[in-house]
């Protein structure tokens, strides 16, 4: 059971949240709407009338997770693709910072950016992306993260895998199976690092899934909070999916469209199902690490059940699996 009055997202109240904003001088007009959002707290906020834009989107940071210098540098990454008139929501400077402190808070406060899922079917759709993430990784190559992390095997798999069975949240009956299949996994994700050999790690917005895409006339990307060091192929695989070859003919889209600002090393795609089985691995330890925070148990009811860690058992074996076939080729 978590305690719903100790986490520090407890004091995160609709006054906090409204005088925050107020504070910066924005009129708040009393719209409040929580957003669907669960490592961060984020609300769309009314303004007056008055006030240039009718929306914001305030985004209030889970303490303790990034360091400011951070977070600067996701903001100022935004700025530097805002500025080359890449479509990404890019942080408001606001009281002369983009990044603000209230009651204990750091955050951040947005233009509202509306729009509907991209079709990831239609190949034209595909390509358009596939320019735009060439164009994010044109300015994402001219220079390193300092304070963000790389997408590495031990952050993203030793770690968590090390994490989840101590966490005593698998059940004891499971967690000799699950570990089994988790080693077996990191040797095939080794393995395809090994096969790829030394790509070139760039600032990339590490979480470039369709939920983070919002089409209106094209496509903008939102949420750069994961944003970190990686290989490209990094913004690329969470858009394909389906059976092998459906996923050969959406990323033969893909590239087609970043081949027109990018040379993609192909060497990538050996990485594809490696990175799929990191963000699993990390994704099982992200929910354990944040099992504490009231709104997880809510959301994710399921996660502590003997279902929920058998299904990961039979998910890493059909991942060690996938591993060991032949890099899927654009199509």
């Amino acid at each position: 059971m978590t305690d719903t009055t100790t986490h520090p997202y407890a004091r995160l109240t609709p006054d906090v949240v409204l005088n925050a904003l107020e504070g910066l001088g924005l009129r708040c007009d009393g719209r409040l709407l929580a957003l669907a959002s669960y490592e961060n707290r984020v609300y769309q906020v009314g303004l007056e009338e008055t006030e240039r834009m009718r929306f914001v989107v305030a985004k209030f940071y889970r303490p303790r997770r990034w360091s400011d210098e951070a977070i600067a540098e996701e903001h100022a990454f935004a700025a530097m693709l805002a500025a080359k008139e890449i479509p990404v929501v890019a942080p408001l400077g606001l009281a002369g910072a983009t990044l603000n402190h209230f009651e204990g808070f750091r955050f951040a406060v947005y233009p509202r950016a509306g729009g509907r899922a991209p079709e990831l079917e239609d190949p034209k759709t595909l390509e358009w992306l596939g320019r735009f993430i060439a164009r994010i990784h044109m300015v994402g190559s001219t220079r390193r993260f300092e304070h963000r992390p790389r997408l590495d095997i031990e952050r993203f798999g030793v770690e968590p895998r090390a994490f989840l069975a101590a966490s005593g949240l698998i059940p004891a009956d499971l967690v000799a199976p699950w570990a089994q299949v988790a080693d077996l996994a990191l040797e095939g994700v080794r393995h395809a690092y090994a096969r790829a050999g030394d790509v070139r790690e760039i600032r990339v917005h590490g979480d470039c899934h369709v939920g983070n895409v919002l089409w209106a006339d094209g496509p903008h990307f939102v949420d750069l909070d994961d944003t970190c060091m990686a290989p490209a192929v990094q913004d690329l695989w969470m858009l394909v999916s389906g059976d092998r070859a459906s996923m050969s003919r959406q990323l033969g889209h893909i590239l087609d469209g970043y081949a027109d600002f990018m040379e993609f090393d192909t060497r990538e795609l050996q990485l594809m199902e490696a990175l799929r089985t990191l963000r699993l691995l990390h994704y099982s330890a992200w929910l354990a690490r944040r099992w504490d925070d009231p709104a997880f148990p809510i959301a994710f009811p399921w996660f502590n059940t003997p279902r929920y860690w058998q299904d990961r058992i039979l998910e890493l074996r059909e991942q060690v699996a996938a591993m060991q076939e032949p890099a899927i080729e654009p199509g």
